[in-house]
């Protein structure tokens, strides 16, 4: 077994615990109350905005086989991700410029630079963010969500993200980092992921 196979495994049994998540449990029937989402959504901005600057710290300390993707993942996140982003918010009303950080917000960012520091830990870091997603959307998108939040389900149900996540993974395998500790950076980022979901 593969380390991001082993991590995946892994995540599977909490992955579940955040679809049992009320947040998520609102996405998938519909009830999740609009002002809690476009609260989350002021959050996942300025995350995105942090994401950013990770894979930057990532591509800071990357071989060079990995330099030139790690660039092109920070500017499609700054230009296309944080721009379909701004999209997302508008029907919701969300004042992207006015958001502060809260905890939840605060705490996952500053985890994942400091994971940053040392490549393949911070590729194990960012793994529950890209793969987590992406099966998320899928399970969502499977389950027949309707409505004023089917467009954010699509966003990462999408094959490009699931392809994205799969080359995450590769990255982290071709990187090679000490198992034990990419299994504490996997586990730790899996529950900022779920504090996340109270982000607001």
């Amino acid at each position: 077994m593969t380390l991001s196979t082993e991590l995946q495994a892994l995540g599977e049994p909490l992955l579940e615990v955040q679809l049992a998540h009320p947040f998520l449990r609102g996405i998938a029937d519909g009830t999740l109350d609009p002002a809690v989402f476009r609260a989350w959504l002021e959050q996942d901005h300025l995350f995105l905005l942090g994401y950013t600057r990770v894979f930057s710290r990532l591509a800071w300390r990357a071989p060079a086989e990995h330099l030139g993707e790690l660039v092109a993942l920070a500017n499609s996140t700054f230009h296309d991700e944080l721009g379909l982003h701004r999209e997302l918010a508008t029907p919701f009303g969300a004042d992207l410029a006015g958001a502060t950080p809260s905890p939840q917000c605060a705490a996952y960012t500053a985890f994942l630079l400091d994971a940053a520091a040392e490549h393949g830990t911070g590729l194990a870091a960012l793994l529950p963010c890209t793969w987590g997603y992406s099966r998320i959307g899928q399970r969502l998108a499977e389950s027949g969500v309707d409505g004023r939040y089917r467009r954010w389900v699509d966003t990462y149900a999408d094959p490009a993200f699931a392809a994205l996540a799969v080359r995450c993974a590769q990255m982290l395998e071709e990187a090679a980092p000490d198992p034990a500790r990419a299994r504490a950076a996997f586990l730790a980022g899996m529950g900022h992921e779920l504090a996340f979901w109270d982000a607001r």
